[in-house]
C-alpha cells in the first residue's frame, strides 16, 4: 500500500511508520522536520498551523492516511478536505478521552461522549473526529487507551524504569492486583494496518487486567536489574500526602470510578478486529533497551507536563525521610 501519515516522527506516528516500512509498504509522512525522519520513508514538510503549510500535500494519491494530530480539531478538518478523493481510507488516532468522564461502565463504543464544547483534551479529540467527515469517505476512528512502548514522549513508562533502575526502597502503589488497560504502541500500529478500509470507533486498547501494577513493576524491576525494593502501600496513605495520580505516580489510579473509567473499557470490538497485545514484559524490557540505548534523556513532548513523583515526598511516605 502507498500510506501516508501525517505527523510520523514523535512516538505513535514514528513507530506507525517504522512498522509500515517493515511491512513493505511505500510510506510517506507529513511533518515539520525537526525530528530525524524514520529510515526508508519518503518526508513531506509542512506546518499544519500556518496558512500554506499543507502545500506539500497538493498533489499525490495514497491508498490509506493515518492522522496522529493530537491538538485542536481544525488542522484535522483541513487536511481530511485536502486529501478527499486522493485518498482510499483514514485512519483518525483517536482517544478514549472522548467519552463523557466517568460514564457507565464498562465503556464502549456507544456509551455517552463528552460535550462537543468541551475546552480540553477531550473536546479536542472529540471535534477531531467530527473534523474527519470532511474527508468523504471511510473513515476509522482508532479511540486508543494509555500507549505504552518504545519512543514514549509523554513519560510514564520510562519514569517508572528510571525510578526502579535508581534502586533503594520504591513507592509501589497499590493493590498489586489492581488491574491495567493499556495498548503497547506496536500493537496499535499493527491494528490501524490491519484494519485500513474500516468504517467506524474502535476502542483500541488491550484488556483490562492483561497487566497488573504488580506485574507491570515486577517487569520493569526486573529488567532495570533488580535494584528497587518495592514497597507496595495501600492508596489511602498515598493520596493522604498529596500525591497525584496518574501524573505524580504514573499510569496508577486508586480502585474506584477514575480507574475503571480507564482501565475497564469494554475491547470486544477490537478484538473481533484482531487486535493482539503482546506480554507486558516483552513491552517493559524492549521499552528499557531503547531507553537505556539513548544518548540522553528520553524525547519529552512540550504540549504535555513531566510526570513523576518528587523524591522527597516518597521518602516521607515510605518513612524513610
Amino acid at each position: 500500500m502507498r500510506i501516508l501519515i501525517l505527523g510520523g516522527s514523535g512516538f505513535v506516528g514514528r513507530v506507525l511508520a517504522s512498522t509500515a516500512v517493515s511491512a513493505g509498504h511505500h510510506v510517506t509522512v507529513f511533518n515539520r522536520g525537526h525530528r530525524e525522519p524514520v529510515p526508508g520513508v519518503e518526508t513531506l514538510t509542512g506546518d499544519r498551523l500556518t496558512g500554506d503549510g499543507l502545500a506539500a500535500l497538493g498533489t499525490g494519491t495514497w491508498d490509506a492516511v493515518v492522522d496522529t494530530w493530537s491538538a485542536g480539531a481544525s488542522p484535522v478538518g483541513t487536511a481530511a478536505a485536502l486529501l478527499a478523493g486522493r485518498a482510499g481510507h483514514l485512519t483518525y488516532v483517536s482517544s478514549r478521552s472522548v467519552y463523557r468522564w466517568l460514564a457507565a461502565q464498562p465503556l464502549s463504543e456507544d456509551s455517552p461522549l463528552a460535550d462537543l464544547d468541551d475546552p480540553g483534551y477531550a473536546g479536542d479529540k472529540l471535534r477531531g473526529e467530527r473534523a474527519t467527515e470532511a474527508f468523504g469517505g471511510p473513515v476509522l476512528l482508532a479511540r486508543a487507551g494509555l500507549i505504552l512502548g518504545p519512543h514514549e514522549d509523554i513519560g510514564r513508562l520510562p519514569w517508572w524504569l528510571d525510578r526502579l533502575h535508581r534502586g533503594g526502597p520504591t513507592l509501589a502503589p497499590g493493590p498489586r492486583e489492581l488491574p491495567l488497560q493499556y495498548i503497547d504502541v506496536r500493537d496499535l500500529a499493527l491494528f490501524i494496518l490491519d484494519n485500513v478500509g474500516t468504517s467506524g470507533a474502535v476502542n483500541v486498547v488491550g484488556e483490562s487486567g492483561h497487566a497488573t501494577m504488580g506485574s507491570l513493576l515486577d517487569a520493569a524491576n526486573t529488567v532495570t536489574g533488580g535494584r528497587a525494593e518495592l514497597r507496595w502501600t495501600d492508596p489511602e496513605p498515598i493520596l493522604a500526602a498529596g500525591v497525584e495520580p496518574w501524573t505524580d505516580l504514573p499510569i496508577w489510579l486508586p480502585p474506584g470510578e477514575s480507574h475503571d473509567f480507564m482501565h475497564r473499557a469494554d475491547v470486544s470490538k477490537a478484538l473481533a478486529a484482531g487486535l493482539r497485545c503482546r506480554p507486558v514484559t516483552e513491552t517493559v524490557a524492549d521499552t528499557w533497551s531503547w531507553l537505556s540505548g539513548l544518548p540522553g534523556a528520553a524525547p519529552q513532548r512540550a504540549d504535555r507536563p513531566a510526570v513523576g513523583l518528587d523524591p522527597e515526598l516518597e521518602a516521607k511516605i515510605l518513612g524513610i525521610g
